[in-house]
């Protein structure tokens, strides 16, 4: 199942979920019934390449794991993207969160089998989108599982992640790389760039998106996230964004109770990008090709937890699992 080269990578990540699932099993009044431990395979392509629809990119085997809340067949799933930083803490608390409310939970990791550690201070290591194909992958993996309904499968993701988990839902990338005749039951992004403007992204799924983000955050600002959102509205879209006043990035993740300022940390807060021909993105403002070298990326950035926050967008969550995936 591993290729060649690689069984180290992968070997670590299952150690990793083993570790993780072996403290957490029983966190809070939450029983884990089942976990699973799966390998698939993905591809890593640059944003050109995926804007392209190029398939021969670089191939990838891609650990994730399950966690079923209960024993037998046919239950709701949600996938859960990671952000620049990795799989951290609060990650595993939307993993106890989800499956106390009967849902069951597949996490991957894009980053370990690709020789990432974290992206948060050189963004180039790994093309934008590419995380959108793990997501399919992700899902056509789980349609084939017994214990799964692959009419009950949404997408969860955070930051980088949820910039994937956001445009997953739109058309023109399902025709290109999604599963045929299998589609998302939700998207749920948590503070996503919207920075980037593609051919046709007013075409999008006819599933609930819905959107969290902070007034505050300096990271991923919530403005572009806005006028994204008006203009899927205009097309009769079952969209929401919902913004808390005041709240950073990250607002969700608990062990940033003391803010954390990423002096290296790098954001393309002041670039406008777009989508131009044969799947470049060029900068807005200079009608060039867009590199992390633009004057636009900045570095410094805050991540910070918001109680309030948090609790309001746990609840909505809570919400909309429980209306969409039925538990």
């Amino acid at each position: 199942m591993f290729r060649k080269g690689n069984f180290g990578v992968i070997f670590s990540s299952i150690t990793l979920f083993v570790a993780l699932a072996a403290g957490s099993s029983f966190a809070g009044n939450t029983y884990v019934a089942r976990m699973e431990i799966h390998s698939f395979q993905s591809v890593t392509l640059t944003d050109k390449q995926f804007l392209t629809g190029e398939k021969n990119g670089k191939p990838v085997t891609l650990v994730g794991e399950l966690r079923l809340p209960r024993p037998g067949n046919k239950q709701p799933v949600v996938i859960l993207l990671h952000g620049s930083g990795g799989i951290i803490g609060f990650i595993t608390d939307w993993e106890r969160d989800l499956n106390a409310m009967g849902v069951a939970t597949f996490v991957i990791d894009s980053f370990t089998p690709r020789g990432i550690d974290n992206t948060r201070d050189d963004q180039s290591q790994l093309g934008r989108l590419a995380m959108i194909i793990d997501a399919y992958r992700a899902l056509e993996l789980l349609s084939k599982n017994p214990r799964v309904d692959p009419a009950r499968i949404a997408i969860m993701g955070f930051s980088r992640g949820g910039q994937a988990a956001l445009y997953a839902s739109m058309k023109r990338f399902q025709r290109m790389y999604g599963p045929t005749n299998l589609e998302f039951a939700a998207y749920i992004p948590f503070y996503p760039n919207c920075s980037t403007t593609y051919k046709l992204d007013n075409e999008v799924a006819d599933r609930p998106i819905r959107i969290f983000h902070g007034s505050a955050d300096d990271y991923a600002p919530v403005a572009p996230c806005r006028n994204y959102v008006e203009r899927l509205k205009i097309e009769g879209k079952d969209v929401q964004l919902t913004e808390y006043a005041g709240a950073y990035h990250v607002f969700d993740g608990q062990e940033f109770k003391k803010p954390v300022k990423l002096e290296k940390g790098q954001t393309v807060r002041q670039c406008q990008l777009a989508e131009a021909e044969n799947g470049v993105i060029i900068n807005v403002k200079t009608k060039e090709p867009f590199t992390y070298a633009d004057p636009c990326v900045q570095r410094g950035v805050t991540i910070a937890y918001d109680e309030k926050a948090s609790t309001e967008a746990r609840k909505a969550v809570k919400n909309l699992v429980t209306t969409i995936l039925k538990p």
